[in-house]
């Protein structure tokens, strides 16, 4: 159950971080740090991060983000479910 309330909660924190991101830069404003935004996607807020990517229309010229978050993506559901099905059964 632990497993399942950190992926939702990291990744809402992906999303809104990469939409917090997007109204600075429309505002042009000081924005989040791409470190940071890749390192919530690595620590497990890709898929998140993702969809922010996509529906915002955001950081999608950076390869490190068009290519890296697909990339996490695939990983983060592949453990997800060898933990969900492996581990737990």
């Amino acid at each position: 159950m632990f497993v399942i309330i950190y992926v939702v909660f990291i990744n809402l924190f992906g999303f809104f971080s990469m939409y917090r991101d997007k109204q600075l830069a429309i505002k042009q404003q000081r924005r989040v740090p791409e470190r940071k935004l890749i390192n919530i996607a690595i620590i497990g807020g890709s898929v998140g991060s993702f969809i922010a990517m996509r529906m915002f229309r955001h950081k999608t010229r950076h390869t490190t983000f068009s290519v890296g978050l697909p990339l996490l993506v695939m990983l983060h559901l592949g453990i997800l479910l060898f933990i969900l099905f492996y581990i737990q059964a």
